[in-house]
């Protein structure tokens, strides 16, 4: 059979019909859609995060309008409340009432020996005035109060321990309260001390003895005060020093 494409030297063109011409229209037109969509998507993911960057820094005002100031800075701070700022006073806050006296160091001319008298420990709410021994040794309990010689001596900072027998020198100090003062004087001068903390403790709690960070004078006896033998506990008065002459 004769080719008809033999007589134009190559392949015949193919001419599109109606149905092929429609079917590059519906897909131009579709391509055309896609195009549009996409377009909407970007628009539409460039609002959605301006959105948000607004809504993140309209929550981060109040944070960033609040400052806490520094010891050097003025007793103010703004505090953003709906959106417009106002000031409000920050209350200094309070010192421990030890802290400048205890930054003044005490220093004794020599260390006492085991027997000296080291001072005198006054209670006014119990009307005494007892001396102070270095020691606390059955001897030097005879004597009056003794100082706990591995404890600092009164005024340091630090932890003061002082004892004496329940039945002697601290018979009435369960009459002691909270708010009560120790006055203790020595060469190197007067230490006021105010009452803080009262507690029983067994005889081998060592909670008695720890160090402090600030001047501190822990004033011990035997527990219970009218125990027959030798008593169980310890009855233990902690006072703050509050006053220094």
């Amino acid at each position: 059979m004769h080719d008809p494409r033999s007589s134009l030297g190559g392949p015949s063109r193919v001419v599109a019909g109606p149905r092929s011409r429609r079917h590059q229209g519906r897909h131009r037109r579709m391509h055309m859609l896609m195009l549009s969509l996409s377009a909407g998507s970007v628009v539409l993911g460039i609002g959605c995060v301006g959105w948000a960057l607004m809504n993140i820094r309209a929550q981060s005002v109040p944070s960033i309008a609040y400052r806490i100031p520094s010891p050097s800075s003025p007793t103010t701070v703004t505090v953003s409340k709906g959106g417009s700022p106002t000031t409000a006073a920050v209350p200094k806050k309070p010192s421990h009432p030890s802290a400048p006296r205890s930054a003044v160091k005490v220093i004794y001319s020599k260390n006492p020996s085991e027997g000296d008298t080291l001072g005198s420990l006054s209670i006014p709410a119990l009307g005494q005035t007892l001396p102070i021994i270095e020691g606390t040794g059955a001897d030097d309990l005879k004597k009056g109060v003794g100082h706990f010689a591995q404890s600092v001596l009164p005024g340091q900072k630090d932890n003061c321990v002082l004892s004496g027998h329940r039945d002697t020198v601290f018979s009435e100090l369960g009459k002691l309260k909270t708010g009560d003062r120790f006055i203790v004087q020595t060469a190197t001068g007067t230490y006021d001390y105010q009452i803080k903390r009262i507690r029983i403790v067994h005889a081998n709690d060592r909670t008695v003895i720890v160090p402090t960070d600030h001047a501190v004078l822990t004033v011990t006896t035997c527990y219970p005060f009218h125990f027959i033998g030798s008593a169980p506990d310890r009855y233990v008065l902690s006072a703050d020093m509050v006053a220094r002459k």
